[in-house]
């Protein structure tokens, strides 16, 4: 990874601050992506040695291209993309409406796909790269109280597949899919996932950031694959 440029988004906080650190540890020039949470990007940026930060409402294709363009700027190409931005709301399904549907899939889902198109015309100047999208087990295992999350992220798995024959042989893209990843604010159904897995155990931001640097850095030969790292629990 030494000296390859990577975009991290989403990288201010919980499983993104983890992977961008790894990436740092590993040598990587790393791209700092937050919209709100500027103070934890800030702090993340300067744990991975005064990483550039860069603001943007994924929600916006032209905030997203002007992403793209200021990473360019900066960094003089691209060479990795981790799709980790996303968002995650619990609702009765006949409660949902128009606007928490797109609440979750302007950022979980379409805002992947044109970070994934930015990413990869950038890439194609400099003969390829790897991207890997943070799916996740709800796109994998269906949640009652999670459908318009689950549609948006199974949605992520489909694109992730569709993505890496339209973008073979120079460009892979895979995706990593998480399991439980407990932080400070895990509710009770979390815990109640977490007796159900079978490792007995919730994940770690180091490993996703374990799969993540794994597809970062394997061939093209490997490409259009999903990865869940569950404990097992995708299994159940």
């Amino acid at each position: 990874m030494k000296d390859r440029v990577v975009l991290v988004t989403g990288a201010a906080k919980r499983i993104g601050r983890g992977i961008a650190l790894r990436l740092a540890a590993e040598g990587a020039r790393v791209a700092i992506h937050y919209h709100t949470s500027e103070e934890e990007a800030r702090c993340t940026a300067a744990e991975c040695g005064g990483a550039p930060v860069f603001r943007a409402d994924l929600e916006s294709v032209e905030e997203i291209r002007r992403l793209f363009a200021e990473v360019a700027s900066h960094f003089g190409r691209l060479d990795g993309l981790v799709n980790n931005a996303a968002r995650f709301t619990r609702f009765d399904p006949l409660e949902i409406t128009e606007r928490d549907w797109d609440f979750i899939h302007s950022v979980n889902l379409k805002a992947t796909f044109f970070c994934c198109q930015a990413a990869a015309r950038l890439m194609q100047r400099s003969g390829g790269g790897r991207i890997v999208n943070l799916s996740s087990l709800g796109g994998i295992r269906p949640w009652a109280e999670h459908a318009h999350y689950c549609a948006s992220k199974a949605g992520v798995i489909m694109l992730t597949r569709a993505l890496a024959k339209a973008f073979a042989p120079d460009i892979t893209v895979n995706s990593v899919a998480p399991g439980v990843i407990p932080f400070d604010d895990i509710d009770e159904r979390g815990k109640r996932m977490i007796a159900a897995t079978p490792a007995r155990r919730g994940g770690t931001a180091d490993e996703i950031a374990d799969a993540v640097v794994y597809f970062l850095r394997a061939s093209n030969f490997v490409t259009g694959q999903i990865l869940a790292v569950d404990g097992g629990l995708s299994q159940r």
